[in-house]
């Protein structure tokens, strides 16, 4: 069905509300629901489980700090039903929020969901587009974790791409303990945390409401939400609950190209993955959520082009990694997205060939199809893919290595046409390349003990277990 206009749902639904939360323990199971009141006449209510939580370090918490816990998981998890209607009044009636907290709701709903505003095409700079309020009093005491946290083991969260498994296997050779949290996990991202060996991961289980899904059906509006911040904050909470200072994340420096312009702005589909999102969240955390809890990314520091020649030096991995979201479930590889092709543009200057038809079952390069995702990728379209991809600069060195790499031998389709059409209009790609690869960004949130850490994996000499990688060749 057709989208409904934007001004009829505003006016069909003016008022969004977050109405109440609620948790309940059985066994270890631990589990939350939120109540969403769209006026007049929609009501949704998800939920949300953790596994493995102990009775009695929830009791520890007390039902202040485990209430505001909860409120704010609701609070993140709104955005995903606000949007369907895009009501220009969002009431919080399930808790508190002062001025400061209010206008960090109202910044991260209107930088992370750029992309959603874009694809919609709704003007969200128009005046009193959205106006969130909270009703009530505030609290007697301020409901934040100040009691420390236990040092001695981290909380990764852990999906099954490329990035995660390279921070796997960076804490494992720093030796530095962990345990690993997994939201709906699907089949690489088990199979990673066991081989990780993690003994007890943290199983988280969202159930999107169904109710949500039949009005996108109806031509409600659908889109992008910032996920990332939505684990952000589902890994503090965890934190909390499982008692882990450290919450580690797999964010690089990649995130921060933006993939369109819209409305005078830059569209980026990775917003909750950039440097601001992490100290915007760190502030927030501190004040409001667990004044203790350190949320960071291991992987800041570097491209995404860097993580790949870091991964491709770990082949233990390349048969349980996964990064295709449409096939993600079913363990797999498309070949046909933007995703997938860029996974394998990053890896081909690094990997053998038969490797890589090991991992993607095809290669990618030799399918003339992908020649039109190559272009998006390196920004030849009105916007770059949303999907979390490098940058357009590193796609384009990636296709330079593989080129310089084949050397007279034949090329692929995909290199035929980098040769001819891409190249001869880039120059310095040898100094942009040794850039990319060398860069180091100051800008980032690890402990120092951490930069150590992912210093002497940059420096770790390559084994016979690896291999050399093709750009120091």
């Amino acid at each position: 069905m057709a989208l409904m206009t934007l001004e009829r749902l505003r006016g069909r639904h003016p008022q969004f509300r977050y109405e109440r939360y609620s948790y309940t323990l059985r066994g270890r199971r631990l589990t939350l629901g939120f109540r969403f009141v769209v006026e007049p006449d929609i009501v949704f209510e998800p939920q949300l489980s953790l596994e493995a939580v102990d009775p009695a370090r929830l009791d520890s918490l007390g039902p202040c700090v485990l209430g505001n816990l909860v409120f704010h998981l609701g609070l993140i998890e709104m955005l995903s039903y606000w949007k369907a209607t895009c009501s220009p009044r969002i009431v919080v009636q399930a808790g508190y929020l002062d001025a400061r907290q209010i206008d960090w709701w109202t910044d991260l709903l209107l930088h992370g969901m750029r992309e959603f505003f874009y694809r919609n095409r709704i003007n969200y700079k128009q005046p009193d587009f959205v106006r969130l309020s909270s009703p009530h009093a505030p609290p007697a005491r301020r409901p934040v974790y100040t009691q420390a946290l236990q040092d001695e083991q981290d909380l990764l969260l852990l999906s099954g791409g490329k990035d995660s498994a390279l921070s796997v296997r960076l804490l494992r050779d720093g030796q530095r303990p962990f345990n690993a949290l997994l939201l709906n996990p699907a089949p690489a991202a088990r199979a990673l945390a066991d081989l990780a060996a993690c003994p007890a991961p943290i199983i988280v289980s969202r159930v999107i409401d169904p109710r949500l899904l039949r009005l996108n059906a109806a031509g409600y509006l659908n889109g992008h939400t910032p996920f990332s911040a939505y684990l952000a904050m589902l890994g503090t909470v965890a934190a909390v609950v499982g008692n882990y200072r450290r919450i580690v994340v797999s964010n690089e420096r990649s995130s921060e190209e933006a993939s369109a312009e819209f409305l005078g702005s830059g569209v980026n589909h990775q917003y909750s993955k950039t440097l601001r999102f992490e100290h915007a969240f760190q502030w927030y955390s501190r004040r409001y959520v667990a004044s203790r809890a350190h949320y960071f990314s291991l992987l800041r520091p570097l491209y995404e082009l860097q993580i790949t020649r870091l991964f491709a030096r770990y082949p233990e991995y390349f048969s349980v990694f996964k990064s295709c979201n449409r096939r993600l479930k079913e363990d797999a590889w498309c070949g046909e997205c933007a995703k997938c092709v860029f996974v394998f543009t990053a890896l081909h200057p690094f990997l053998k060939a038969d490797e890589l038809l090991a991992i993607f079952g095809r290669d990618l390069f030799a399918d003339g199809r992908s020649v039109g995702l190559i272009r998006k990728l390196l920004g030849f379209h009105e916007h770059r893919p949303f999907e979390c991809v490098g940058t357009s600069r590193e796609v384009l060195a990636a296709l330079y290595l593989s080129i310089r790499r084949a050397g007279s031998a034949p090329l692929p389709a995909v290199l035929r046409y980098v040769a001819a059409e891409v190249l001869p209009r880039s120059p310095d790609l040898a100094a942009m390349t040794a850039e990319l690869l060398g860069g180091w960004g100051e800008r980032h949130s690890l402990p120092r003990a951490y930069v150590g850490l992912l210093r002497r994996g940059l420096d770790r000499k390559i084994g016979p277990a690896g291999r050399k990688a093709q750009a120091d060749r």
